[in-house]
């Protein structure tokens, strides 16, 4: 089975970015990004920020 060179892990609830980073270099890949994006809620028709998305990609390394 081969991986993908590039995957993107997002930071869930609950769990720390260094928990996050972790995982990644677990799974055998390196940081190579990240990026942020907001959720948003909508109330009485006004969008109110829920919480960050954190998400960091992830490069294979090689062997």
């Amino acid at each position: 089975m081969t991986r993908k060179k590039t995957v993107w892990f997002e930071v869930e609830e609950g769990e720390t970015i260094e928990e996050c980073l972790n995982r990644l270099a677990a799974a055998g890949y390196t940081v190579a990004g990240r990026k942020e994006e907001p959720v948003f809620m909508e109330k009485d028709g006004a969008y109110i920020p829920v919480r960050q998305v954190i998400k960091f990609k992830g490069i294979l390394k090689e062997s």
